[in-house]
Parts: C-alpha cells; structure tokens; sequence
C-alpha cells in the first residue's frame, strides 16, 4: 500500500461522505493555523506522514518543519507548524495525531532498547505484531528509534518457525522442502529457523542451507552455548522474553539479533496536541 492509498484509506474511514460538523459550522474560505505540541519526553516520529497527509488535502497548505525524525524532543516544544483552510485543519486533525502519536510512542521504546545495548554488537528486529495496514509506519518508526526490521511479511523472507516444522515432519524435512519450492519458483529468499533446544540448532547444522538460526525463548546461558555451537557459520537471534530489564545478559551472548514483538504491540503512544486557530 502506498501512503496515498493508505491516506485516502484512512479517510474513508474517518471523515465518509464528509465532516458535517465543520461543513455545517465554519466557512469554507476560512484560513487557519495549527501548532503541532510536544508534550513529553521522547523520540519523535510520524512527521513525513503527517506532511503527506495535509498536502493530500490541500496541496499548497505551508508545512514549516522544526523538528525531524529521530530528533529527542522534549515536552512544550513545537514539532511543526501547518496554514491551510481551517477545513483542512480540521479534516486532518485527527488522522495526523493518531499516526504521529503511535510512530513517536513506537520510536521511543524502541530507542530504549537500543540505547540498553549500545555498546554489543547485538541488533533490535521487530516483529509482524504490528496493527494492520500501518506496518511499513511501525516499521519505519522502528527504524527512527535505532532498531532495525526482520521482514515487511511472509513474503520477503522464510520464517520456519515450531507450527511448520512440527507440520512438515522434522526440522531436515523442512528445510529441504523449502530448499527445493525456493529453487524451482526460483526465489531468492533467505532462510531463518527456530530452534527450541541444543539438539535443534544441531540438526540445523547438520543440515544447513539456512541463513539464520532463531534460538526460541532460551536463557542466556543456553543463548551462549548455541553461539558456540553454530561458531559464525550462521546468523543469530534470540525471541522470546527478552525485555528492558534481561537485554543486557542477552547481548552479552554475542548473539546477532534480538527480536522484540513488545515495541511494536506494546508501545504507548506519545502525548501530542495539535493547537488550532483562525487567521
């Protein structure tokens, strides 16, 4: 989807056949301005979006930009200022919060696990536990906080997780299976696989012809024992309880990537308001 047909998606569902209370209380040559307020601390996000959405409306409405993506904002300070018709304003009002509050909510998480692992080796992927049809946002505010994206979908890359393997018959069938649909459709996709125990990540290697090895709610220490077993043949990465409190001992590990489904599904979204008056 691209963000036009997202905007005009995300439109038909909040304005429909039209915003009747502007429509029926102000001009429609009326002018005004708005003030986009930081009111908290935190990483801010969304702002391109929120452009894309006021130009969508009204092509010549001003966007002055005082802050930009990833910049840490703090609360009082002003993050952009729109003029366009008041009917605009309004119109857009709403659907510009909603985006730039979760994106800003989801970069500043985000930017607190990476900034917990700064100095390792170790990576923050996301997850697809996103909200449905604003993923490639969430992802993007991801990436503004520091954190990097495993996949858009199940259509970039092979996730062979417990649910197939079990389904397939074994950890070789599956990835001989996958082997084979990959060269016959002729897809160039890399391979990821979980493992639950030392004696997956072992039958893994025994096979091999994967990209990277995914060790599924382990400890630290069996996280370290895995590592050394798989010693750089692959890339590695640890799921599964992992949060702000427990990230350290993992990126001790030397393990390549953490996945965290909780900066996406469980950030909360930033306070901001979007001041408005007439000129």
């Amino acid at each position: 989807m691209t963000t036009q047909e997202f905007i005009t998606a995300a439109f038909l569902e909040d304005v429909g056949s039209g915003d009747y209370s502007t429509l029926a209380s102000l001009p429609a040559d009326a002018k005004g301005k708005a003030i986009l307020k930081i009111k908290e601390k935190g990483i801010l996000a969304g702002m391109q979006v929120a452009q894309d959405i006021f130009h969508h409306l009204e092509e010549d409405a001003k966007f002055t930009i005082y802050k930009k993506d990833g910049d840490a904002v703090n609360n009082g300070e002003t993050a952009f200022t729109v003029e366009a018709s008041v009917h605009t304003i309004l119109k857009a009002e709403r659907l510009v919060l909603n985006c730039m509050q979760r994106m800003s909510g989801i970069a500043t998480l985000t930017n607190k696990y990476a900034d917990k692992i700064k100095d390792y080796k170790t990576k923050i992927l996301d997850t697809r536990k996103t909200t449905p049809l604003f993923r490639e946002y969430e992802k993007q505010a991801v990436r503004i906080g520091g954190g990097y994206n495993l996949r858009m979908g199940l259509y970039d890359m092979i996730m062979l997780k417990d649910n197939h393997i079990d389904f397939c018959g074994g950890i070789e069938k599956a990835i001989q299976k996958t082997n084979k649909y990959l060269e016959a459709n002729k897809l160039n996709l890399k391979i990821e696989i979980e493992t639950r125990n030392l004696d997956d990540v072992r039958r893994v290697l025994a096979v091999g012809n994967v990209h990277r090895i995914m060790l599924d709610n382990c400890s630290p220490e069996l996280l370290e024992e895995a590592i050394e077993l798989i010693d750089g043949k692959y890339e590695t990465e640890a799921s599964g309880g992992i949060n702000l409190d427990n990230i350290i001992s993992y990126a001790r590990t030397g393990v390549d990537y953490v996945s965290i489904g909780a900066i996406t599904n469980r950030a909360v979204s930033m306070d901001l308001s979007l001041k408005a008056h007439q000129v």
